[in-house]
């Protein structure tokens, strides 16, 4: 095709919700169309300022530190299982596995995070679910993904994750 857009770094948003499969299998085939890494990125939001000042009246800064550390090394390690069993259920072929270039954990606000990351990423594209809520039944697209989608200087794919 005649330009043809250059993909070649995808950057895959999780949230690590129990409906994420649809559309990891969406960054896949993307990233297999164009040949392109994958880039998975989840970002852990940062506990409230008032929790933050509650924990710290009985716990000193390094234990609290150290927490933080410690969770984001066991959110890393659950993501690297699920990428693992994804390809042990899913993937027929064993050049899928490398597909993945890297797994990030952040802690931030998620939409900053994102965009932060497709940007240092030089990314050419997001990839992400609509939503993990619903509303009255429906699922609507969360508030995430509308301002990722909305200030991306990248295209960004919003896959149901049904």
């Amino acid at each position: 095709m005649k330009n043809r857009p250059e993909v070649s770094t995808i950057v895959y948003a999780t949230d690590l919700g129990g409906q994420t499969r649809p559309v990891f299998r969406h960054a896949l085939a993307m990233a297999k169309q164009y040949d392109a890494k994958i880039v998975m990125a989840h970002v852990v939001e940062p506990i409230s300022s008032m929790a933050a000042s509650i924990i710290s009246t009985y716990l000193p800064q390094n234990i609290t530190e150290d927490l933080q550390k410690d969770t984001m090394k066991e959110v890393l390690t659950t993501m690297k299982e699920r990428l693992k069993k994804f390809y042990a259920d899913e993937c027929a072929e064993a050049s899928d596995e490398t597909l993945v270039k890297e797994v990030i954990v952040v802690s931030g606000k998620p939409s900053e995070e994102i965009l932060r990351i497709a940007e240092e990423e030089k990314a050419d594209m997001v990839v992400m679910g609509k939503s993990t809520r619903k509303v009255r039944g429906i699922r609507v697209m969360g508030s995430t993904a509308r301002r990722v989608s909305r200030m991306s200087r990248v295209p960004v794919l919003i896959v149901p994750n049904l």
